[in-house]
């Protein structure tokens, strides 16, 4: 069977409000952004035996087989060799119900009551004939619910008794652990709460009663529309990655859509126009042209611009107005030198009727923007030269994992092609910037690992059946040899980890970050089925996709497992993230923490005998610094929030809130304009740059916000997080980074000096 081993990290996400779109979105790691979708991709070779016609809609007994075969392979196959039994068949039920209904706000008692027989037949159903009909009927059930929940809104809408806030009542943020609706009527007072919320929401925003109207009855339409535009192949998909789901929460079903997705962000290329799109109001719309596609050079399309109708080369053209937005991609999508026209309503265009055909030749769209780069920062030095700081953010551990050519995609080498870059610049140390990076390729997180340290284990990999593998670095050579700093978050995961607790091990790097990493301790590998439906003489008329499977469980060289627990940093900063509830032992069914023996290798000791004094200092100027001051009000109010798990519905009492929090942001935005402007210098170093001479021109340094804790919700009108996350968007510099840097410069003056006893 061919596999693909993988350690795929998660991203970070807050009880997304959109039923069915929560589970998917943690799931997978996913190219596009909130909403926008790109437009483009050849689907990568992983299907290897697929049908050729893999855009048919799949038949029910195609449906039939390839839940058959899901079933036996997560018997066989899985880490666990669970048997899909009853236990699973309740788990199953119960992951399919939350992947609808994540905040328990539509199904009722009644419904669970009508579905409860089939928390002992679900396993029966699927291993005897595949019958995956339990889904269909649950998700129709769900319409209905919703649909109920979009005309009782419209009806609050319509009358302003209803939004008057002036009493003592309260909305559960989060519902998840809530209990569901009794009835019909419970329903409909949760919907009615929740709906006030959203009002008060925008009332706070200044916005007028009318706006706010059309606001609300357009964020529900366009809810509805969006579950109305599932079609089999999502209900199918949703309802076996439900099933995996019951196993562990990293394995999954990869429809086609996923499968390409999937190779796209492992490869960071792709075949396509080069636009990303969202829907807006029934149409596709262009939000961003990617920079060097052909959507920019042909200078025919723009941001703005809307997509009524899409054709294949000489072909007639499709109209897509109201078209689900995943099947417009499909359309637009295709391999590289075909042509596809595009019939658009120019942005500009001041009559609506206005169309505007354009051709454009597909093309390979290199991912830049998720491409590892670098940044040199000049420290000024009191009587001395600057001190030379290098810093390497790498988003991911991607990998072309089809191509075997020496230029194909590897995030080892571009790493490496930015070191010795930093290296001919004479940096004085480097960090690596870890701290979005949800993981990835396991072998491309040991070949980083050994640019680091000389041959020796990396990471020891447990099969089920005990088998122990120690995966080494081989190659003797160490390309950085000097201070080095790895910098992780909550959201480092997996092989973010295996890197992270390999470096500590060996005391080659200072660890520095959140309280602790993710806590992902476990291997996936991507199995295609259309490979083994051929060698079983099974045919289908559609794309199988595959199964993404848990399979092995590593462990660091000294034989702890970063699962559940994670990498403990030697320095932990204040963050906002240390308090959300992200990691793995906050997800569902998560395999153990243990232990295997420690494999052997040569400790570098270069960390241990500096340790104390770098804490020392670091908690002295983080104890007077006014950034994290500001930090840790932001995190006592994030804590706040957390504790009381509801907001208030009096207006008075949320005005005041409000005032309160503007009048900090505001006093904190003074304070920042009063600073003087730094001295020191930044020079960007992207992978292109890397192979030039000298350096681009500088910028200010200290102007990057903290990515990893400053992202916000791709879409604000359906995700609670907003609601419970203060705003830190006046951090106006990344707080995190910047002491990180002073504690490389410790690092570098302290390991100048003889050890004294101090400092051990």
């Amino acid at each position: 069977m061919r596999r693909y081993p993988i350690s795929i990290g998660w991203m970070l996400t807050l009880a997304l409000l959109v039923p069915g779109c929560a589970r998917q979105a943690e799931r997978a790691p996913l190219l596009d952004e909130g909403p926008a979708t790109v437009a483009s991709l050849n689907a990568p070779d992983l299907q290897n035996g697929a049908s050729a016609d893999a855009k048919k809609p799949a038949s029910a007994a195609d449906d039939a087989t390839i839940a058959r075969v899901t079933a036996t392979m997560l018997t066989q196959e899985h880490y666990l060799r669970q048997p899909l039994d009853d236990t699973i068949s309740a788990r199953h039920l119960e992951h399919y119900l939350d992947a609808l209904d994540p905040l328990h706000l539509y199904f009722l008692q009644s419904d669970l009551e009508e579905f409860e027989p089939w928390q002992h037949t679900l396993d029966d159903r699927l291993q005897q004939n595949g019958d995956t009909s339990p889904a269909n009927k649950i998700f129709a059930r769900f319409l209905q619910r919703l649909d109920q929940q979009v005309e009782y809104v419209n009806q609050l809408l319509k009358t302003d008794e209803n939004f008057t806030f002036t009493g003592k009542d309260v909305y559960v943020l989060d519902r998840k652990n809530l209990p569901r609706p009794k009835d019909l009527a419970e329903a409909q007072q949760i919907w009615r709460e929740r709906l006030r919320y959203e009002y008060l929401q925008e009332k706070l925003n200044k916005q007028k009663p009318e706006e706010i109207v059309k606001t609300l009855t357009r964020r529900y339409a366009r809810l509805a529309r969006t579950m109305h535009d599932y079609d089999n192949d999502d209900i199918f998909q949703l309802y076996l990655s439900s099933l995996t789901h019951a196993y562990d929460p990293h394995s999954d079903y990869l429809g086609r859509s996923s499968l390409e997705n999937f190779g796209i962000q492992m490869k960071l290329s792709l075949f396509g126009i080069g636009a990303k799109l969202t829907s807006e109001d029934g149409y596709c719309k262009v939000v961003e042209l990617i920079p060097g596609g052909p959507a920019m050079r042909s200078k025919q399309m723009k941001e703005g611009d809307r997509i009524v109708a899409v054709a294949q080369g000489n072909e007639a053209p499709v109209d897509v107005v109201d078209m689900k937005l995943d099947r417009i991609v499909d359309m637009i999508r295709g391999p590289k030198g075909t042509t596809v026209r595009l019939t658009i309503i120019p942005a500009d265009a001041t009559d609506p009727s206005t169309r505007k055909t354009i051709t454009l030749v597909r093309d390979e769209i290199k991912l830049e923007e998720q491409e590892a780069k670098a940044r040199l920062i000049e420290v000024p030095q009191n009587g001395g030269k600057p001190l030379r700081l290098g810093v390497i953010d790498l988003p991911s551990f991607y990998a072309d994992m089809d191509s075997r050519t020496k230029s194909h995609k590897s995030t080892t080498a571009d790493v490496a092609r930015l070191l010795k870059k930093l290296e001919a610049e004479k940096v004085d140390g480097v960090i690596l910037d870890l701290r979005r990076n949800g993981g990835g390729s396991l072998p491309e997180a040991i070949g980083l690992t050994g640019l680091f340290i000389k041959k020796g284990p990396v990471v020891q990999v447990r099969d089920s059946d005990g088998t122990v593998r120690v995966d080494d670095d081989p190659d003797p050579t160490v390309l950085y040899d000097g201070p080095l700093i790895v910098l992780t978050s909550r959201l480092s995961a997996s092989a973010s980890e295996i890197l992270a607790g390999a470096l500590q091990d060996y005391g080659r790097a200072l660890i520095v970050g959140d309280s602790s990493t993710f806590g992902k301790g476990t291997v996936q590998a991507v199995m295609p089925l259309g490979p083994i439906l051929q060698r079983n003489r099974i045919k289908i008329a559609t794309d199988p996709g595959a199964l993404m499977l848990t399979i092995q469980k590593f462990y660091r060289a000294s034989g702890a497992s970063t699962q559940l627990k994670g990498v403990i940093p030697d320095i932990t900063l204040p963050s906002l993230t240390n308090y959300i509830d992200v990691g793995e032992k906050t997800l569902e069914n998560p395999l153990k923490w243990d232990t295997i023996p420690s494999a052997r290798f040569q400790k570098l000791n270069r960390v241990q005998p500096y340790l104390a004094a770098l804490r020392k200092r670091s908690e002295a100027r983080i104890a007077t610094d006014k950034d994290f001051a500001y930090l840790q009000q932001q995190i006592a109010q994030l804590k706040e929030m957390l504790a009381n798990k509801s907001v208030s519905l009096n207006e008075e009492q949320r005005l005041k809130e409000k005032q309160e929090t503007d009048a900090r942001v505001a006093a904190r935005k003074q304070e920042l304009k009063s600073r003087p402007p730094s001295k020191e210098k930044e020079y960007l170093i992207t992978l292109k740059q890397a192979a030039l001479p000298g350096l681009p021109p500088p910028t200010t340094a200290n102007s990057a916000k903290n990515t990893a804790t400053n992202k916000k919700p791709s879409s604000a009108e359906e995700d609670d997080a907003a609601a419970i996350t203060p705003d830190d968007s006046t951090t106006a510099q990344d707080i995190t980074l910047l002491e990180t840097r002073r504690i490389l410069a410790d690092l570098i003056a302290l390991s100048k000096k003889p050890v004294t006893t101090a400092a051990r």
